[in-house]
């Protein structure tokens, strides 16, 4: 019996993730990570509280806590506005 060649072999994420249909879904969940990420690093330096970040951005802790969960994916336009003018920064959107 003659060994089956494996299709992914040497192949890159991004073709695999394609193929299997999953492949927006998990940019979509690196870029709210990272955004994520950026948000409480920028939190950190300023050392504002959630608390703080919360009241600054008019918005509620629970809100804040979903804004820099990175698994929580539905963020909008405006709350990632509100946070970045919050931390003294501008949200930059563009499409590559």
């Amino acid at each position: 019996m003659a060994k089956q060649k494996n299709k992914h072999i040497g192949s890159r994420l991004d073709d695999f993730l394609k193929e299997e249909g999953v492949l927006e879904e998990f940019e979509a969940a690196a870029i709210k990570r990272v955004i994520s990420w950026q948000i409480a690093e920028a939190m950190k330096k300023r050392k504002f509280s959630k608390v703080q970040m919360a009241e600054r951005m008019g918005t509620s802790r629970a809100q804040l806590d979903r804004l820099l969960d990175p698994s929580e994916g539905n963020v909008t336009i405006e709350t990632l506005q509100r946070a970045a003018s919050a931390l003294g920064r501008k949200l930059h959107v563009e499409l590559t």
